[in-house]
């Protein structure tokens, strides 16, 4: 079995490419795909094994929302389509047939849409909320949804059931939300949320939310930390400081709902983070530099939380397994539950 990241360029110099990066040779680079031209800001990655697809969100210099589609056997952009009214974080169903696309963070649309993978064609809308911003389809589902509204309904977080469409909520929260990533059984979310210096637990069958808060932290709001994950085995989750925090915090999550401060990793930049995600083993950690930074992504060793290295600058990332060259699993952008 071979083992690649494939990482979505975000630095100026490199953006409209993907790095692939083999994982168990010290993430060497493989190769540089060359995608579409004129990317502004890539929003988002998500990849079938099935159907051997990944797809980036992105908006092109002029601010429109786009995705394109690559064929991952041959690197092939099979379509480049803009998506009205705008994209960001997008998730994927797990079969591969349909896209579920957040309307961007920065809109005012009062939904999500759902994509066909094959063809890029918008085939319902999911009402709930303004400015949508991540999608995350964990390995239990159903489909999670974070936005941005300011109008309140930002302080939940929303379940869509993927068959019905029928949609429900938990919360409040303390206040807006921001990234979050669930355990492998859809029980617990683990979310950034905005002025907390710290991170919020919902236990997903009670409704029940507790807060961990960081001691001795910076001084001053922290806006919202931004980046956080369960590491596969779900021992700890791993969180962003604030974007000039250069620091990730670690937590013990032997017992859910009372998370314990371990250690807090220095990033090399010197500079805050703004995104991290896992390997499907759970040997390595990636953390992503501030948006659309020229610093690198941090390698992390995820038993002794040394630092290992850098790589190109890229948020966007996901690890894609191949047997005998056929895709046998792929991995996720969040910091997915695995156990």
């Amino acid at each position: 079995m071979s083992r690649s990241l494939y990482a979505v360029n975000q630095s100026a110099d490199a953006r409209g490419s993907i790095s692939v990066y083999d994982i168990d040779e010290g993430h060497r680079l493989i190769r540089t795909i060359q995608t579409v031209p004129s990317i502004g800001d890539v929003r988002g990655v998500a990849a079938s094994a099935a159907t051997g697809k990944l797809y980036v969100a992105y908006q092109d210099v002029s601010g429109t929302g786009m995705i394109y589609c690559l064929n991952i056997y041959n690197d092939e952009i099979l379509w480049n389509r803009a998506i009205d009214p705008g994209v960001d974080r997008l998730a994927i169903n797990p079969d591969g047939p349909l896209l579920y696309v957040p309307t961007w963070e920065g809109g005012s649309a009062d939904h999500i849409n759902v994509v066909d993978a094959a063809t890029g064609e918008v085939v319902r809308r999911v009402f709930f909320s303004n400015r949508s911003h991540d999608t995350l389809y964990p390995l239990s589902g159903p489909i999670f949804q974070e936005t941005k509204a300011n109008d309140g309904s930002g302080h939940y977080l929303y379940l869509i059931d993927p068959k019905s469409y029928a949609v429900s909520k938990i919360g409040p929260y303390s206040g807006i939300l921001g990234p979050y990533a669930v355990d492998s059984t859809s029980s617990y979310a683990v979310n950034n949320v905005r002025s907390l210096w710290g991170m919020q637990v919902a236990d997903l069958k009670t409704g029940h939310i507790v807060t961990a808060n960081i001691p001795d932290h910076p001084p001053g709001d922290p806006g919202l930390l931004h980046g956080i994950g369960w590491t596969p085995d779900e021992s700890e989750v791993w969180h962003s400081g604030a974007w000039h925090d250069p620091h990730v915090y670690v937590w013990d999550m032997r017992d859910r709902m009372a998370p314990v401060l371990k250690e807090r990793l220095t990033l090399r930049s010197g500079r805050g983070s703004h995104w991290l995600t896992f390997d499907l083993r759970g040997d390595y950690g990636y953390v992503a530099p501030n948006k659309n930074s020229a610093d690198g992504t941090e390698i992390f060793d995820v038993r002794t939380h040394a630092s290992l290295g850098v790589i190109g600058s890229s948020e966007d990332l996901l690890e894609i397994d191949f047997v005998n060259g056929k895709i046998s699993q792929v991995g996720d952008q969040y910091g997915i539950g695995r156990r």
